[in-house]
């Protein structure tokens, strides 16, 4: 073979691959641009169990385009209003092949006794906004990593907004203690409240308990019935103890004088 020859034949070679290598390129940015019409989510879902709560995020993927989607990484990261963060929840899927659907679900997992650390303590009895961190990320037709993030906020509904006791009611030596709050979580709070009366000197002179049922988006108002000794015009605080389904804190100390 001349090398005229070759030479011709490697010309044909370099266009015909610059022909597919276009091809490809073309479908490739054409199939990605179909993927925004086969994103899709659901209705969130919520549930409770050992101290956490979990919201289920049902994600639809229609891949319409000519290339399969590999190492598909949903994550989301959520931070209190100082930056703390309370929850990073991630999603992973290795193949969604082309022309076929796909359903996941992405669940986001708050462990609320973790707030009853120092740091996230005012997410108990304070609405706030949450800042959601979202990035979603995938090879695709195997060799083109794309990706695209976002951050809004979401608001947060304190399960023991605006906490507090009212007036004393004494009887001899016998106290009714009335208290309320609003819960304004999306959970259920069920439990058990445990108030012990502190006088001047820091002595527990009377303690008692009462039962919390507190549906999402309600109030809750109750009473404690204390047997108080001493005097009790020496009571300063109340001691606040909570024992529930969700979370577990204490005390929380209010001024009674």
């Amino acid at each position: 073979m001349s090398m005229k020859t070759v030479i011709r034949a490697l010309g044909w070679a370099t266009y015909i691959f610059w022909i597919i290598l276009l091809f490809f390129g073309a479908t490739t940015v054409y199939s990605a641009f179909q993927l925004a019409h086969g994103f899709g989510f659901g209705e969130p879902r919520t549930s409770t169990s050992d101290g956490t709560v979990t919201m289920s995020l049902p994600l639809y993927i229609n891949n319409v385009g000519f290339y399969d989607i590999v190492n598909m990484n949903l994550t989301t990261l959520i931070r209190d209003i100082s930056g703390s963060p309370i929850s990073d929840s991630s999603t992973f899927v290795q193949l969604i092949p082309k022309g076929q659907n796909s359903s996941m679900m992405h669940n986001i997992t708050l462990n609320v006794n973790s707030m009853t650390s120092s740091q996230l303590s005012h997410l108990l009895f304070a609405d706030s906004d949450l800042t959601v961190d979202a990035s979603l990320k995938l090879d695709y037709a195997r060799v083109i990593p794309l990706g695209i993030s976002t951050n809004f906020t979401m608001p947060w509904g304190a399960p023991l907004h605006n906490l507090t006791i009212g007036h004393i009611s004494m009887s001899g030596t016998h106290a009714t203690v009335p208290f309320n709050f609003e819960n304004h979580s999306f959970f259920e709070l069920n439990g058990t409240m445990r108030l012990e009366i502190v006088d001047n000197l820091g002595q527990i002179v009377g303690q008692g308990t009462a039962p919390i049922i507190a549906p999402p988006q309600s109030g809750y108002w109750s009473s404690v019935d204390v047997a108080v000794s001493g005097d009790p015009a020496n009571i300063r605080t109340a001691q606040l103890y909570f024992q529930t389904s969700v979370f577990s804190y204490g005390p929380v100390v209010i001024s009674l004088a």
